[in-house]
């Protein structure tokens, strides 16, 4: 007995060192509580989805020291692809952005924001259209860079501009919304 309230008490009181440093790491907010589900107005109107192609408004915080510039990506995790979804890449958002207003086709960026090709292959935004009968996950994240721009060229695949992404982020954070079933 005294084993397991020993280890339960270093346990937590490792939880309670951690909690100051999470506080500042960064954070991803939006209209949409995480873990919801999100509203069919949000959805595409394509692939059997009638949605007005709607984008929550996204905000960041807790900003980490040396962050030159943004990214944002929508995914849906659970695509039957093999590999997932791309929905949306924006990268090239410059460092005082804090939020992306959202709204119809993804609402309006900030002036030097690139949009990537999605996994359809064109720029843009598109919202989740989850099949019939089944529910996805999709995720928002945003990504602090070491770099004001990604050195890649604009209509790049989703991938090429992860790769990228992947090599100058400083933090991330994620949110994840659900859709689903229709």
């Amino acid at each position: 007995m005294m084993k397991r309230s020993t280890g339960y008490l270093l346990g937590l009181s490792l939880l309670t060192a951690q909690a100051p440093a999470m506080a500042n790491e960064l954070l991803l907010k939006s209209d949409l509580p995480a873990r919801s589900t999100i509203p069919a107005e949000y959805y595409w109107n394509q692939f059997g989805c009638s949605g007005e192609n709607l984008a929550p408004t996204l905000e960041w915080e807790n900003v980490p020291e040396g962050t030159k510039s943004f990214a944002v990506t929508f995914y849906d995790l659970d695509a039957p692809t093999g590999s997932g979804f791309w929905h949306r890449v924006v990268y090239n958002l410059p460092a005082d952005t804090n939020s992306l207003p959202g709204g119809k086709d993804g609402g309006v960026l900030p002036k030097g924001a690139i949009e990537s090709n999605t996994d359809l292959g064109a720029p843009g935004f598109f919202g989740p259209c989850p099949p019939e009968g089944r529910q996805h996950r999709y995720q928002w994240t945003v990504h602090a860079l070491s770099v004001d721009k990604l050195p890649v060229e604009e209509g790049a695949t989703p991938a090429l501009v992860g790769f990228f992404i992947w090599q100058h982020e400083l933090a991330k954070s994620s949110l994840t919304l659900l859709a689903g079933p229709r």
